[in-house]
């Protein structure tokens, strides 16, 4: 809204700043460009803007910006120029204009191409946009396809009609504060449904990715479930973890994880919050918040997958092999050992690990178990799976499929 800089303070550097305070939530301007000009003038000769010190001249261009609508670095210019004295309002000079060269309708090329091939570097998308006026035809992209890289990129960043659209979520995480999850450590209190999530990637080769591994582990029985997917991107991961976090038998509150971008985003969160599961997230120097999860990377999928290259092609198959094998033989055929707790005469909590359950014999063995169970589930349908077979027979079908599994790998089949 426009308004009267008569009734606006103009050399009290506290009555700015309460200002400020006050009215940062509402949109406000001076009317005319002449008037801006003279008000900043006023202002700066009130306070006495030369000889402030570095944080009060901060709060004068904060106030001078946020009235004016000017940006922080014009803002500055006009403030240098007033300060060499030569700010006047000039409506007859002439300004050096760039012709337009890309219109909307080139910007839209850009951003569905964009969308389809989510978001690629630079020289790739010139290249698509190259391909889809040459060798396609397609008359459409003919200005377009003649854009320099830096300055796609300049679009990327810049452009309003980009930044408001889809094609703005496939870029690269930002570095800046993410409001999702809550930085704590779980506390379960000897209640399942607190899971700790990980990724564990199977190496690169000559610049080639190769799959990665989801690893879920709650913290109270040590269930434990693990998929394989071609990467860690947005589209991978959401109908893998909605598929994994529906094999607990148990509900599930809490879903906790570092600090990685693969899981703190909207669309985890998003899908966290549909199936009313809270999400938290390691505190920083607190290496322990994750380390349940992180030690069976090591002692399980390591130990399962090893370390070598693994080519994305073959995440299919080896997701197969999880569930058919490694989520049942981990929750019900190989033991884990529990920790009991007591303190010692120095007030000290020591651990003792003197129990030695399957983590589906440590679920059963919670006081009133069943309660934890998810609807539909019973412990007549799952004691069917537990004991269908002995802890040695299924291991031995496992390693006998794993064997097949990496026969398959090495020789490049894909079925």
């Amino acid at each position: 809204m426009n308004i009267n800089m008569n009734n606006l303070p103009t050399g009290s550097i506290g009555q700015m700043e309460e200002f400020l305070k006050s009215n940062d939530f509402i949109q406000m301007e001076i009317g005319s460009d002449p008037e801006k000009y003279e008000f900043l003038k006023t202002v700066l000769i009130k306070t006495g803007y030369a000889k402030l010190r570095k944080k009060e001249k901060a709060i004068v261009i904060r106030y001078l910006k946020f009235l004016t609508g000017y940006s922080r670095g014009h803002t500055k210019k006009l403030v240098n120029r007033w300060r060499k004295g030569l700010l006047f309002w000039n409506p007859g000079r002439k300004r050096n204009k760039f012709p337009v060269k890309y219109f909307a309708t080139d910007i839209e090329r850009l951003i569905d191409t964009d969308i389809t091939h989510q978001c690629l570097n630079g020289k790739a998308t010139k290249e698509i946009l190259r391909r889809e006026s040459e060798i396609f035809g397609k008359k459409e992209y003919a200005n377009i396809a003649r854009i320099s890289i830096s300055h796609l990129y300049n679009l990327r960043n810049h452009n309003r009609q980009y930044k408001s659209s889809p094609a703005l979520f496939f870029k690269h995480t930002p570095t800046t504060n993410v409001n999702i999850g809550i930085r704590r450590k779980p506390n379960p209190y000897g209640k399942p449904g607190y899971l700790r999530v990980d990724s564990v990637h199977q190496g690169d080769l000559d610049k080639v990715k190769g799959v990665y591994h989801i690893n879920l582990v709650d913290e109270v029985t040590q269930y434990e479930m693990i998929a394989t997917v071609e990467g860690i991107s947005h589209h991978f991961l959401k109908p893998v973890l909605k598929e994994l976090l529906g094999l607990f038998p148990f509900k599930v509150y809490e879903f906790h994880s570092d600090n990685g971008s693969e899981y703190l985003n909207r669309i985890v969160a998003e899908l966290l919050t549909e199936l009313l599961i809270e999400q938290s997230k390691s505190r920083a120097r607190h290496t322990n918040d994750n380390a349940l999860v992180e030690s069976k990377n090591g002692s399980i999928v390591r130990k399962l997958y090893g370390r070598n290259f693994i080519d994305q092609k073959f995440a299919s198959l080896i997701e197969e092999f999880n569930r058919a094998y490694v989520n049942v033989y981990l929750n019900y055929h190989r033991p884990c050992l529990f920790a009991e707790e007591r303190i010692d005469a120095k007030g000290k909590i020591r651990k003792k690990y003197n129990i030695t359950l399957t983590p589906y014999e440590k679920f059963k063995s919670l006081d009133q178990a069943s309660q934890y169970l998810k609807a539909g589930i019973t412990f007549e349908d799952l004691d069917k799976i537990a004991y269908a077979e002995s802890d040695n027979d299924f291991g031995k079908k496992m390693m006998q499929a794993k064997d097949e599994l990496f026969k398959k790998i090495n020789r490049g089949l894909t079925n």
